[in-house]
């Protein structure tokens, strides 16, 4: 991939040079600026749900959700370790909130407990939900979108939660059934 990226900046750095070698520095240093200010909103971004993330699992809140939602989690990913589930919980939280970063760690904490437990239909559905990323809120799409300067940056909602929603759903019913006919 890192070929692909190289190869093309490379020849649009070859064209533009050749074409407009007048526009050369100023787009190469506007690009340097916008790239600064887009990690710099996600990382805003990151910072605050990572911190109420924190807050939520340091308070227990996190423990709490887990155990409303173990009857569910033990169903569909059958597994019946605490803390395995907690992590899923957050996992999920996380993904529900548009925040696919900050899902990561939780994802592979509860990777790490359900491969303990030698529990590999929960470990494979758990990587298609956080492929699918169902969003109730995409946080991120919409923080991306009003750093970039989007006149409307929340128009993203409704379209993002029907997608999400039906790839998320199609993709772990698939799974389920593909993972009962091939077992």
């Amino acid at each position: 991939m890192n070929v692909i990226f190289t190869t093309v900046f490379i020849s649009s750095m070859i064209a533009l040079l050749i074409c407009a070698p007048q526009d050369f520095l100023p787009a190469l240093m506007d690009g340097g600026k916008n790239s600064v200010n887009m990690a710099l909103t996600l990382f805003t971004v990151y910072a605050v749900w990572m911190g109420l993330s924190k807050l939520c699992e340091k308070s227990g809140i996190s423990r709490g959700i887990a155990k409303g939602l173990r009857p569910v989690a033990r169903k569909i990913f059958k597994t019946d370790d605490i803390e395995a589930t907690e992590n899923l919980a957050m996992n999920i939280s996380c993904n529900l909130l548009g925040l696919g970063g900050a899902a990561t760690p939780y994802a592979v904490k509860a990777i790490g407990r359900l491969e303990k437990e030698g529990n590999s239909y929960a470990q494979k559905l758990l990587f298609v939900i956080n492929a699918t990323s169902i969003q109730i809120l995409p946080t991120t799409v919409i923080a991306l979108r009003a750093g970039a300067g989007s006149a409307a940056a929340a128009d993203i909602f409704l379209p993002s939660l029907i997608c999400t929603a039906v790839s998320t759903l199609l993709a772990s019913f698939l799974f389920i059934a593909g993972y009962k006919i091939w077992r």
